[in-house]
C-alpha cells in the first residue's frame, strides 16, 4: 500500500500536466487589467493638488533664471490656497492699475467728473471780444476734437465773430511736469507714455490724451510715396513722408516715430500699391499747445477770427475772467473701462494727478502716489511692503507682492464700488473690445471663457495677471500672477499665465 505523501505527489503531477495540455483562452495580461489601469491614472490625474498642477507648470523650461510669484485666495474667506514666492516685491506693470482703479474710486468716487472751462477777462462790443480767451484745463483725458468744436459753437452763438486778445491754455490744475519719473526715453514719442497736463486732446473715444492717430495707406502719389493722414487734422505736428510705394505683392513695412523734443513725425518704410492701412498713435510734445492749435482751427471753422496780433500761449486764468463755456466728462465709473479694460497709461497717470490735486491740493504724481498708497495701506496692507512709482505701471521700478495684490482685491470686495471696479476688468475670451479688452483673444475656451475677470500687464521682461475666476465646483477665486526677469517670447510667458488660470478654471475642490 502506497503512503499517503506518495499519492499526493501524484495527483498534483497529474493536475500540472492536464493544465498545461489545455488551450490558452485568457491573454497573458487581463484586458481588465489594461483598463483599470488607464481610469486609475486618470483619477490620479484628477485628484492631483492645487499645489502639484500649478507646480508642474511653474517647471516650464522658459521660467528658467525669472522670478515667479502666484498667490491664490478664496474670495469668499480670503484663506490662502496656494502661494509660489507669494511675500517676493516684484514689479507688476499694468497690474498697478489695480491699486490706482481702486484708488480713484475710493477717494474720487465712480461719479466723479474731469471738468474744462471757457473763460474771457474781456467785453463783448458788438461782434468783437476785447480781451484774451482761456481755455482752463482740470485733467479732463476725455476732452475731443467735438468739444472744442461745441465750444465753438457756443460762442458763436453768443454774437462772438473777432477776438481781439490772445488764446490762453490754463493748465495750472496740475504741475508742469509731463512725464513720469521713470519712463524710458523709448516709450515717450508713443501712446504708451504720452505727456501729461491738465490741459490735454485725445484723439477718439479710447482717450489716448495727448496723442494723434496717424495713418498710411496706398496712394496714387506721383512721387511714389504713401498717403499719409494726421486725426485730428492740425499742424502742430509735421509729418515727414519718406516712404516709398512699391509694387503689388512687395513688402510692408512702415516705422511711425515721433523725434524726441520735437513734433516732427517721421514716416517711413515701404507700402505696397495694394497694402493695408498701417495706424499709430503718436505722442505730441506739449500738450497744452496740440489744443489750442485744433481749438483755434474749431473757432475759425465757424467764422470766429483772431486780430493779427494774438498769439496762442499759456498762462494762468485771472481771477476775475468769466465762465462763457463749459463742459464735464463722463463719469469716473465709464472712463474707468478704457482705463482697465484697453490699459491705458494716461489715464492711469490721469487719475493719479487728480486724486493728488483733489485729496491734497497739488496735482502732482508725488501727492497722487501719497493718496494711493494712504488707500492701498487702509486696505489693510503694510506701508514697507511695497513702493509705487507711477498711476499706469509703466515703471520698473514699482514693486508689490502677489500676495498684497490678492488681499486688496480680497478686501475691495465689500466696498459699494465694488461691482464698477469688477466690470471695468478684462473679461478673457469676449471679443468685444471694450469687454475682453486685453483678454479678449486670451482663454477663449471653456472654463475660462467669460468666466475669468482679470487685468493684464506687460513690460519688458514682465508679464502679469490678476483678477477673479470661479472654480468649476463654483468656488470664486482671486489670483496673482507676477512673472519678472523672463526672457522669452510675451506670447510664450502669457500662455504659462493662461494654463495657471485654466487649472483654477477647471480645478474641483474635493472635500
Amino acid at each position: 500500500m502506497k503512503s499517503k505523501p506518495f499519492l499526493k505527489m501524484m495527483l498534483f503531477f497529474i493536475v500540472i500536466i492536464i493544465v498545461a495540455s489545455l488551450p490558452s483562452v485568457f491573454p497573458e495580461e487581463p484586458l481588465f487589467l489594461e483598463a483599470s489601469k488607464e481610469d486609475h491614472s486618470m483619477t490620479l490625474a484628477e485628484n492631483k493638488t492645487l499645489e502639484e498642477k500649478i507646480n508642474s507648470l511653474l517647471e516650464n523650461e522658459q521660467l528658467d533664471g525669472a522670478v515667479v510669484g502666484v498667490t491664490v485666495k478664496q474670495a469668499a474667506n480670503g484663506d490662502l490656497l496656494y502661494s509660489h514666492n507669494g511675500d517676493i516685491r516684484l514689479h507688476p506693470a499694468s497690474n498697478m492699475k489695480l491699486l490706482t482703479g481702486a484708488a480713484a474710486l475710493e477717494t474720487l468716487g465712480s461719479d466723479y467728473q474731469f471738468q474744462t472751462e471757457i473763460l474771457s477777462d474781456g467785453e463783448l462790443n458788438g461782434n468783437t471780444l476785447h480781451g484774451n480767451l482761456f481755455i482752463k484745463g482740470k485733467g479732463d483725458p476725455t476732452l475731443l476734437k467735438s468739444d472744442l468744436n461745441q465750444f465753438a459753437r457756443e460762442l458763436k452763438a453768443q454774437g462772438i465773430e473777432t477776438i481781439d486778445g490772445d488764446l490762453v491754455g490754463d493748465d495750472t490744475w496740475y504741475d508742469d511736469v509731463r512725464l513720469s519719473q521713470d519712463l524710458n526715453w523709448s516709450d515717450e514719442p508713443f501712446h504708451t507714455g504720452a505727456q501729461v497736463s491738465a490741459l490735454t486732446l485725445s484723439p477718439n473715444e479710447d482717450y489716448d490724451a495727448g496723442t494723434v492717430i496717424v495713418d498710411v495707406m496706398p496712394s496714387e502719389s506721383t512721387e511714389g510715396k504713401a498717403q499719409v493722414r494726421v486725426s485730428p487734422e492740425t499742424d502742430y505736428v509735421t509729418i515727414v513722408n519718406q516712404t516709398q510705394l512699391v509694387q503689388a505683392g512687395g513688402a510692408q513695412d512702415i516705422s511711425i516715430e515721433r523725434e524726441h523734443g520735437t513734433n516732427r513725425i517721421i514716416v517711413e518704410g515701404t507700402m505696397p500699391v495694394n497694402g493695408t492701412l498701417s495706424r499709430s498713435w503718436v505722442s505730441v510734445w506739449e500738450p497744452t499747445g496740440y489744443v489750442l492749435a485744433v481749438f483755434r482751427d474749431a473757432l475759425a471753422e465757424q467764422g470766429i477770427q483772431f486780430t493779427d496780433e494774438s498769439r496762442n500761449m499759456s498762462g494762468a486764468t485771472p481771477e476775475q475772467a468769466q465762465v462763457v463755456a463749459s463742459k464735464k466728462s463722463i463719469p469716473l465709473s465709464e472712463l474707468l473701462i478704457p482705463f482697465m479694460k484697453l490699459s491705458n497709461n494716461g489715464l492711469g497717470e490721469a487719475l493719479t494727478k487728480e486724486m493728488g490735486k483733489v485729496m491734497r491740493g497739488a496735482g502732482t504724481w508725488d501727492k497722487g502716489l501719497e493718496v494711493i498708497e494712504d488707500v492701498v495701506t487702509e486696505i489693510g496692507v503694510e506701508r514697507e511692503s511695497f513702493l509705487l512709482r507711477d498711476g499706469s505701471g509703466m515703471s520698473h521700478k514699482t514693486l508689490i507682492s502677489a500676495n498684497n495684490i490678492t488681499h486688496i482685491l480680497y478686501n475691495i470686495q465689500s466696498e459699494n464700488w465694488f461691482d464698477v471696479f469688477e466690470y471695468s476688468l478684462p473679461v478673457a475670451g469676449e471679443t468685444e473690445r471694450l469687454i475682453g479688452g486685453t483678454l479678449r483673444n486670451r482663454l477663449t475656451k471653456e472654463p475660462a471663457k467669460g468666466n475669468v475677470k482679470a487685468k493684464t500687464g506687460l513690460i519688458t521682461g514682465v508679464s502679469t495677471l490678476s483678477g477673479y475666476v470661479t472654480s468649476l465646483d463654483g468656488e470664486k477665486l482671486i489670483f496673482s500672477i507676477l512673472l519678472n526677469n523672463h526672457l522669452g517670447s510675451s506670447e510664450s510667458i502669457q500662455e504659462i499665465e493662461n494654463e495657471i488660470v485654466m487649472v483654477l478654471a477647471g480645478h474641483e475642490f474635493l472635500e
